[in-house]
């Protein structure tokens, strides 16, 4: 939708400049036609009484009244602000300054009430621009810089360029005007700067700038840039800009005291503000002339001054003055009530705040009361509780340990089965060397009887290895005798040197006979990858231990279990393997069984949990290997695939 906004002696060039004057209104008659409902037309029609005004009143009047009565009978508020708008912009051209000023307030309480923010700022520059006709140029400046802000707030609305330069271009004349000149020109040097390339608003700047550059000494820049922007408004045929234009650049050559060329533009200029009804141009053009023609043609000086005194009579004669002073009394007065409407309701908001925390107040006391006695009764019931919990607790401690124990002792037993097989390798060496020893002393008691000296030294020699041979077997079921006792036995938790990858590859052992003890058909390949530039770690060893035969008894658990429901093709593996990486040393523990279940993975360590059938483990396997890991420095974690494999990882500082 198009939106034509401020309607002031600031703001006609950039529609001008744009569209051409009757292009313009060309264009708004066409979307008149084909507007499709009540409310397009309104802000058309708004539109078009903006375009009429500065060259045809009577035709805007029209349509400002056309479009304000059908927004009131529609209940269109936002149509009803812009048609009060562009009204109010008509009347004020045509001097009758009261009633645009009641409109512009009128439309400026609408807006504020429904927070409008683009109306409210359109409604504050056209109030702003009637107290700069009637040269009151605080308020102006005062109305001026409320709208800025709302400007910059909505400025990626459509239009954000022209609001911009709107509010430059205001306040940049109003400042100049008060005699503010650095105010002016930080506004107005900005402004010609940025809009060197837009031809909207360029030639609007480059007149007042002009204006500017002469007040403050630079009259040959100030003329030059003025002569050029009646240039350009004489091009694009805009009455209105030409005569602003003629009327600054007149007043310049009026305080050169060159009065051919102040007459010239003078009069020009008030000719084109008579083509178009421009009353404020009127007035100031003929004091120009009356002014300029005392000294030359009286007769001259006369007629302008009769044309000054009507022209000042209609825009500030008696009953104009009652009329704003009527105006600004009623705008007090609405300020007034709505303060004292605002001050009212605070004051209404305060007494319902004091009343509701009155209530509140009251009402936690009666909680607090309720709450008191619903406590002593919690209290004696919780220490009920309390006691029957710490009964339970005792109760689940003693069996917590029982379980330990007897997670501990099926881990012995395990190993028990694995070092039974094991030692009979050892005795089963003992007891052949021993009955070949007992049948080659009887050979040497037979050659000593022969006198065989040499057979004799053969077989002593013989003995001599079977007796080293017995020795070496006896210290291996010794030391594996010892192993099951360190393991079995409660540790003293003193860390020592201890070469990790014996530790590893023993247990490993262990556990796989420890398994063919259970189940005689139980068969499973394993294999070992040893770091050996590891050393001896420093760990606790029997602690270690049990971790490493939990682990590999569930490697191996899980391949079995695996090859029930596999083709022949699947060989159950399990692989052990250490490296030192990073200041730690990593064991790893590899199946390829069926896996670990996502859904479970995060409660495999927890206490009591079990993946394995009921009766065949307590679920204290892995909580128990996690918390000695955790004690000895180190960590634990687990890599799996379901269906694929399970991969333990047991990492242990590597420091001695």
């Amino acid at each position: 939708m198009t939106k034509s906004f401020i309607f002031t002696l600031l703001t006609i060039f950039a529609y001008i400049v744009a569209f051409g004057q009757d292009k313009r209104i060309d264009s708004f008659i066409r979307q008149l036609t084909i507007a499709k409902d009540d409310s397009s037309r309104i802000l058309v029609m708004s539109d078009l009484a903006f375009a009429y005004g500065f060259y045809n009143p009577d035709s805007a009047l029209m349509y400002a009244d056309k479009a304000l009565a059908l927004a009131k009978q529609i209940h269109f508020s936002r149509g009803e602000i812009r048609a009060m708008f562009s009204k109010a912009g008509i009347l004020e051209t045509k001097g009758d300054m009261p009633r645009a000023l009641e409109l512009g307030f009128g439309g400026l309480e609408m807006a504020e009430k429904q927070n409008l923010k683009l109306e409210t700022s359109m409604c504050l520059t056209e109030i702003g621009n009637i107290f700069y006709d009637l040269n009151d140029f605080a308020k102006a400046i005062s109305f001026y810089q409320r709208a800025a802000p709302i400007n910059a707030a909505i400025k990626d609305q459509p239009g954000t360029e022209y609001w911009k330069w709107q509010t430059e271009v205001n306040l940049g004349t109003v400042f100049m005007l008060d005699h503010r000149l650095d105010s002016s020109f930080d506004h107005l040097q900005k402004a010609f700067a940025g809009t060197l390339n837009n031809d909207y608003w360029h030639p609007v700047f480059l007149m007042f700038f002009g204006e500017l550059q002469f007040e403050i000494g630079r009259q040959d820049t100030g003329l030059n840039y003025l002569r050029e922007s009646i240039r350009i408004f004489e091009n694009n045929n805009d009455p209105y800009s030409i005569s602003d234009a003629c009327r600054i650049i007149a007043t310049c050559f009026k305080e050169q005291n060159k009065i051919d060329s102040t007459v010239y533009y003078a009069r020009k200029g008030l000719f084109k503000a008579q083509s178009i009804n421009y009353k404020t141009s009127i007035l100031e053009g003929s004091k120009l002339l009356a002014e300029a023609y005392e000294s030359k043609d009286i007769k001259q000086a006369l007629y302008f001054r009769k044309v000054f005194d009507t022209t000042n009579n209609i825009l500030y004669g008696p009953d104009k003055v009652k009329g704003l002073q009527k105006t600004l009394s009623d705008e007090q007065d609405r300020q007034r009530k709505a303060e004292a409407e605002s001050i009212a309701y605070q004051n209404q908001v305060r007494q319902y705040t004091l009343l509701g925390g009155l209530v509140v107040f009251v009402l936690i006391g009666f909680i607090l009361y309720r709450n008191n006695l619903q406590k002593k009764k919690a209290n004696i019931l919780l220490q009920q509780q309390k006691e029957k919990v710490e009964s339970t607790l005792q109760e689940l401690k003693t069996t917590q340990s029982q379980l330990i124990q007897s997670e501990k002792m099926a881990s012995l037993g395990e190993l028990t089965a694995g070092i039974a097989h094991e030692i009979q390798n050892p005795l089963n060496f003992v007891n052949n060397f021993s009955e070949v020893n007992r049948e080659l002393i009887d050979e040497m008691s037979q050659a000593n009887e022969a006198g065989n000296s040499t057979e004799i030294k053969e077989l002593l020699s013989t003995l001599k290895d079977n007796e080293e041979k017995i020795n070496h077997h006896g210290k291996r079921a010794d030391a594996i005798v010892k192993g099951m006792l360190q393991h079995s036995r409660s540790n003293s938790g003193i860390k020592e040197p201890t070469d990790i990858n014996t530790l590893t590859d023993e247990y490993l052992r262990l556990a796989y006979h420890g398994m063919r003890a259970k189940d005689k058909t139980f068969s499973a390949k394993f294999e070992t990858g040893f770091d050996e530039g590891i050393g001896k770690i420093n760990i606790i060893p029997q602690d270690i231990g049990r971790v490493m035969v939990n682990l590999i008894t569930n490697a191996f658990y899980a391949v079995a279990e695996k090859k029930k429901t596999e083709a022949d093709d699947y060989e159950p593996t399990v692989k052990l393997s250490t490296k030192k990486l990073n200041g730690k040393v990593e064991i790893k523990v590899t199946d390829n069984g069926n896996g670990i279940p996502p859904k479970v993975l995060d409660k495999i360590f927890q206490p009591f949990f079990t993946t394995k059938p009921t009766g065949q483990g307590t679920g204290l396997g892995l909580s128990l290997a996690y918390d000695i890991v955790k004690a000895q420095g180190g960590d634990i974690k687990v890599n799996t695939r379901e269906g694929e494999f399970t991969e333990f990882v047991v990492q242990l500082p590597a420091s001695v």
